[in-house]
């Protein structure tokens, strides 16, 4: 089954061609068996020509390599000129239940959108993105996924010299907010009016023939975006680079540099070295999600309105797209209940029950992925490791009677509803630090088995689900790994 090409028959604007680099020692580290099989993604036989594959030393029939270009809001600050630094797009493969997937390496050489940056990627990153991915997915989270990791028997130069890798990647697709920003920014309408149609037909085909396809799209994505956020706030999850080049038009998560997962709840949290002054925090990020919109918005309006033309035109599109702007809290919140109600086993969203829940978990310095997994224990009328968690905490008492009124799914409808398991943060750097370091990937299979597994209440997965000391997670910062 050969690759498809639509993006690059269609949008001939946004990219560049490019080869893989030659690698001198490809060995495979990860394989999404799972992932090929559902794909019917072809393998070749042999480690050896697996790693090849993997490292683009040898390609799949059909695929033609590119570099795709877009431009991004990266903390505030417009860029004009990003793109794949160090991705290449293969092609889109079309797997036997008729969907449509990007297939893409990450790590592989430079591209004429790399600027001073060396198209490279190392071992630790590349395979945080196959823990990061899996867990998001294993907990019903639209996610981006790792198909493989193959070293290449190069080394990476950051703050220190690290073994390099290459990541193949899976997406609904990899169209981003920025895709739209480097067409708009250069008034190139004709071919962004294309990246519209492109784009609906891609992830929103019902609403091709839409009126007024623009309102279309970004009502669609938004609400799309909302959902995700309300998913990614529910089980603690922290992006750490929600820049417009990383927010993906299909509501994937997608990139996973400096991610990590909350512990001790607190909405301020944010681990990111280069987030210096928490814009991407926990709290902050469904805000910063529809400031992100607002720039997909900015793009839109020389659609639905000529620059060149009447002013009260483009108030007018300006009026429209504020209007879909402004329904996002109301979708993100609704998410946001709802998902609450089913990890607190309500029939309908509370939301004073559950405010005041997460009140009590600030105000305890409750690990956050802990207390939701113990109401279960709690509805069998174990109440004790939650009381335990929340010592002296004032309220509980009042709070736990209100809930167990409340309260009407089975402790195994709670334990369905809130992980175990999560990518503990230093779990994750054991893993990497031994894959990277020792060349032991032992711990790193261990942990990805066990994130496939986020809601079993399995004795052996114990290790994984207790924080870490507070004094080290206190001083704990992830990293891009560019």
């Amino acid at each position: 089954m050969p690759f498809e090409h639509s993006f690059a028959r269609e949008l001939a604007g946004l990219y560049q061609p490019a080869m893989p680099a030659p690698v001198p020692a490809p060995r495979l580290l990860f394989l999404n068996q799972e992932l090929a099989q559902q794909l019917a993604f072809p393998l070749p036989d042999g480690e050896g020509a697996k790693a090849a594959r993997f490292t683009g030393q040898t390609l799949p029939e059909g695929a033609q390599p590119i570099a795709q270009a877009y431009a991004g809001h990266q903390f505030g600050g417009f860029s004009p000129s990003l793109g794949d630094g160090r991705a290449l797009l293969l092609g889109e493969w079309r797997a036997p239940d008729g969907g449509l997937h990007d297939i893409a390496f990450k790590g592989s050489g430079r591209t004429a959108y790399s600027r001073s940056g060396d198209g490279l990627a190392a071992v630790g990153p590349m395979l945080r993105e196959v823990l990061i991915g899996e867990a998001l997915h294993a907990m019903g989270i639209p996610s981006t996924r790792a198909l493989a990791v193959a070293a290449t028997g190069e080394e990476v130069y950051r703050d220190r010299t690290l073994p390099g890798a290459v990541l193949t990647r899976v997406a609904a697709s990899h169209l981003r907010v920025g895709s739209f920003q480097y067409l708009a920014a250069r008034g190139r309408f004709d071919e962004l009016r294309q990246l519209l149609r492109f784009t609906l037909q891609r992830h929103y085909p019902a609403l091709q023939d839409h009126p007024e396809p623009e309102l279309a799209l970004l009502r669609a994505v938004s609400e799309a975006q909302a959902r995700l956020m309300a998913q990614w706030m529910n089980v603690g999850f922290i992006h750490g680079v929600m820049n417009t080049d990383n927010m993906a038009l299909s509501g994937q998560s997608i990139d996973f540099g400096p991610c990590a997962f909350l512990e001790a709840y607190d909405p301020a949290t944010h681990f990111s070295s280069i987030d210096r002054h928490g814009r991407y925090a926990y709290g902050n990020q469904p805000g910063i999600a529809q400031w992100n919109l607002a720039r997909l918005a900015e793009t839109l309006l020389p659609l639905l309105a000529d620059p060149e033309g009447p002013q009260g035109a483009m108030d007018a599109a300006v009026a429209q797209v504020t209007a879909v702007l402004d329904e996002f809290p109301t979708h993100f919140d609704a998410a946001l209940r709802q998902g609450q109600a089913a990890k607190l086993g309500l029939a309908q969203p509370d939301a004073a029950l559950a405010d005041a829940w997460l009140a009590l978990l600030q105000q305890g310095g409750a690990d956050f992925t802990r207390a939701w997994r113990e109401l279960a224990a709690a509805r069998e009328g174990n109440e004790t490791p939650l009381r335990e968690r929340l010592a002296g905490t004032p309220g509980l008492d009042d709070w736990l009677s209100r809930w167990r009124a409340a309260c009407s799914a089975s402790p195994a409808q709670l334990r369905a509803a809130n992980p175990a398991v999560i990518p503990r943060n230093h779990r994750v750097e054991e893993a990497l630090a031994a894959a990277s370091e020792g060349d032991d990937l032992r711990p790193f299979n261990e942990l990805l088995a066990a994130l496939r597994r986020p809601f079993d209440e399995d004795p052996a997965l114990a290790r994984y689900w207790e924080p870490a000391p507070a004094a080290q997670t206190a001083c704990y910062r992830t990293f891009c790994g560019t």
